[in-house]
């Protein structure tokens, strides 16, 4: 696993393109370096230009715009663009995400509601949505990367909606758990494709609160889905059982959000057909400054090999493993834990709703602390103060039938679930290069399924009712997660502090004025380099 790179050589002989390189190798007098600028800025701002070969290797966004900033909007301009993003992606995405999250866990209310699937059969059922998501998340993001991103999500969503309908016809274990396998293939793309949509529109200072937005839809799916299930269960027909009518409803819904998505969610920036084409240059030129870049179609082996070796994308595979085991147990057992101290079944649909709502809050005003204060892991190191405590007293219960307490503490548990949230802002601010955002995105995602394919063995039907060891699996697992969270803060400090040193070295070598500093900045942030190759990009605590 790498750290960067000694910052001067790095940068002065690998970081650049041919345009980079042709800047960085500017000139040693003043003077020729002005004219060295001049010929630049005649010969490759302009994108008419640049050869398709250059194109191709370089971002999207270099269609619209140039390698330099041509054209200057007013913060109003700004702002109008803005808003006309967050009356489209954040409604989408939310009902993109609130659909997702209902369908995987639907299988929680079916449990309670005359599955015909019990025991282990039940454990291995719920695990192989995992299971599937885990074999194809990769394959389908570099589908994704080939293609029109707004359009392959659509079609997604209506794939895994006739799967959910087609969960009402199976009585026994082998087609439940085939179409358990197709349905996490099928939603695997889900959270990967929004965050890089987020990441295309949005600031770094506007990431976690939009990504917020549909995470937050967790919590309000889980009220939602408690309400309707508990409707649902008052069917008397015996020859169609209440979870029937479960799957039914929610596939039909997953339809009607799928072909909602195929019209109006927009593949990038440079594909928005609800803007104008200025205000699409726009929206491009005002991420310029993050350095994140949009997309690139082609698959790039040096990124690909950057992901895998950077230290910081197994520091968040490790985040997401101790932030998500937990959750493998709580979205399938929740109900069946809280049913356990002789609640009823409509009793318990009722009871464990408000839980949604914590998570709903928790999530909105964790992601509007995060853009407002530059943070991504301390506001994750907060929120899990509430879950231990919540774990700790479950623990400390266990046997007993003080029913308040452990609703309180079923309730208070469910902040931790805002940390995947954070996690995807996380990538979302610290990623740049295309084909590695894919990469650490699917990865984060297939670690989600084995954290979650675990979580749900920790909750054996041996341990039942009080499930002694999935509790103190999550009262362990979070605690280790509060130190790797402020080590993870550190470490990108310390990042910045080096490339600090870079560009500071990078100037003294060149002769360069801050202007000069300016347009090399300009002119890297739509090249889609990686994060480590761009020494102009800025890590987010």
């Amino acid at each position: 696993m790498s750290e960067m790179p000694d910052p001067v050589d790095y940068h002065l002989r690998n970081a650049s393109r041919r345009d980079v390189a042709r800047s960085l190798s500017r000139s040693e007098s003043i003077d020729e370096k002005k004219t060295a600028t001049v010929e630049v800025d005649e010969k490759d701002v302009a994108v008419d230009d640049v050869s398709m070969d250059d194109m191709d290797y370089k971002d999207e966004a270099l269609r619209l715009v140039g390698m330099e900033r041509k054209v200057q909007f007013t913060d109003e301009q700004y702002l109008k663009v803005r808003r006309k993003l967050d009356r489209v992606i954040p409604p989408l995405c939310g009902a993109v995400y609130f659909t997702q999250y209902l369908d995987k866990t639907a299988l929680s209310y079916a449990s309670i509601m005359g599955f015909p699937v019990t025991g282990q059969g039940y454990n291995i059922v719920a695990f192989s949505f995992y299971i599937g998501f885990f074999v194809w998340v990769f394959p389908t993001m570099y589908i994704s990367q080939r293609t029109r991103l707004g359009k392959y999500l659509g079609f997604n969503i209506l794939a895994w909606g006739a799967i959910m309908m087609l969960h009402a016809i199976p009585k026994s274990f082998a087609p439940f758990f085939v179409l358990r396998l197709l349905l996490g293939a099928l939603e695997s793309c889900v959270a990967p494709i929004l965050i890089l949509l987020v990441s295309m529109f949005y600031r770094k200072d506007e990431q976690a609160s939009r990504i917020a937005l549909f995470y937050m839809m967790n919590g309000l799916s889980a009220v939602f889905g408690g309400f309707v299930a508990y409707g649902v269960s008052y069917t008397s027909n015996p020859s169609i059982p209440s979870y029937k009518i479960v799957y039914l409803l929610l596939g039909g819904m997953a339809i009607i959000v799928g072909f909602s998505v195929l019209i109006w969610m927009p593949d990038s920036p440079a594909h928005a057909k609800f803007l104008s084409e200025e205000e699409r240059i726009a929206a491009i030129e005002r991420i310029r400054d993050d350095q994140g870049g949009t997309e690139n179609k082609k698959l790039k082996k040096d990124q690909l090999i950057e992901a895998f070796t950077d230290i910081r994308t197994w520091l968040i595979v490790l985040s997401t493993l101790l932030t998500n085991i937990p959750n493998g147990g709580l979205a399938n057992f929740s109900n069946i834990i809280v049913k356990g101290y002789g609640y009823t079944t409509k009793e318990t649909l009722i009871l464990t709703a408000p839980s949604g709502v914590i998570g709903f809050f928790t999530t909105i005003i964790v992601g509007w602390w995060s853009d407002r204060t530059n943070e991504r892991m301390l506001p994750i190191v907060f929120i899990l103060i509430p879950t231990i405590v919540g774990a700790a007293l479950l623990v400390a219960m266990n046997g007993t039938h003080d029913k308040g307490v452990i609703l309180f503490a079923v309730y208070i548990i469910g902040t931790y679930g805002s940390s995947l949230s954070q996690i995807y802002a996380y990538n979302a601010s610290n990623t740049s290069g295309h084909t590695k955002k894919v990469t650490i995105n699917a990865m984060t995602l297939a670690t989600f399924c084995v954290a979650n394919i675990v979580g749900t063995e920790t909750f054996q039907p041996k341990d039942a009712p009080g499930y002694l060891p999935g509790k103190i699996s999550i009262l362990v697992l979070l605690s280790a997660e509060i130190f790797l969270c402020l080590f993870m803060r550190w470490y990108n400090l310390h990042l910045n502090k080096k490339k600090r040193g870079v560009i500071a070295q990078l100037k003294e070598a060149n002769g360069w004025s801050d202007a000069d500093v300016e347009r090399e900045r300009q002119r890297h942030a739509f090249m889609d380099m990686t994060d480590q190759q761009n020494p102009y990009f800025v890590y987010t605590a």
